[in-house]
C-alpha cells in the first residue's frame, strides 16, 4: 500500500479519490491540484469518454445512462489500476448507481465539488475549449444525487478557494479511520 506525508496531515494511506460534480464545478482545478499536493497521477475523466459521447454533448444533447456506461466502466478500470497507488480522478458521478460502478472499481473516496447554478453556468460560460454546453448544466443539476450517509466522502462549497478545498479533503481524509 502505498501512503502520502503531508506536512499538516500527518502519513496516511492512499486511496482513489474521485473529485465529482457537475460541469463547471471545478473538478479539473481541485483534482490536479490535490494529485499534486498528495504526489500521485491525475486523470482527467473527460479523456475516458468515447468520441461518440463527445460528439452528442457538443451538439447539446445529454447523455443517456447507456451512453454513460463504457465511460464509467473505463474510469472504474483506471480506479482499479491505481488501488496499490493512488490517484485522483474526475468523474460527475451524478448518480448513486454511476457511484456504484466507480466503486467496482475498489476503494475510493469522493469529493463533492457544489455549489449553485449560477455560479457554475457563470464559470461555464467563462471558460474556452470544452465540449459541455450550459445548455446541458440543468439536465445535469436535474439528475445529481448528493452523496448518501454510507458513501465515504465530503461534500465542498465551490464558493472557496480552490486551495481551501483541497486543505478541507486532506484534513477529511486525515480522520477517516485508518
Amino acid at each position: 500500500m502505498h501512503y502520502f506525508e503531508d506536512e499538516e496531515v500527518g502519513r496516511r494511506e492512499m486511496t482513489v479519490i474521485v473529485v465529482m460534480g457537475v460541469a463547471g464545478s471545478g473538478k479539473t482545478t481541485v483534482g490536479a491540484e490535490l494529485a499534486r499536493r498528495l504526489g500521485v497521477e491525475y486523470a482527467e475523466a473527460d479523456t475516458f469518454h468515447p468520441a461518440a459521447n463527445i460528439a452528442k454533448m457538443s451538439a447539446g444533447h445529454p447523455l443517456t445512462d447507456e451512453d454513460r456506461q463504457p465511460w464509467l466502466a473505463a474510469i472504474a478500470g483506471w480506479i482499479h489500476a491505481h488501488q496499490e497507488t493512488g490517484g485522483v480522478v474526475s468523474s460527475s458521478a451524478l448518480k448513486r448507481r454511476y457511484r456504484d460502478v466507480l466503486r467496482s472499481g475498489g476503494d475510493v473516496w469522493f469529493l463533492h465539488l457544489d455549489g449553485p447554478r449560477e455560479l457554475i453556468a457563470d464559470r461555464m460560460r467563462s471558460r474556452s475549449g470544452h465540449f459541455m454546453p450550459v445548455s446541458l448544466l440543468d439536465s445535469q443539476l436535474a439528475d445529481l444525487e448528493p452523496l448518501e450517509n454510507d458513501e465515504r466522502g465530503l461534500v465542498a462549497d465551490i464558493a472557496t478557494p480552490p486551495e481551501d478545498i483541497v486543505r478541507a479533503a486532506l484534513d477529511a481524509l486525515a480522520k477517516e479511520p485508518k
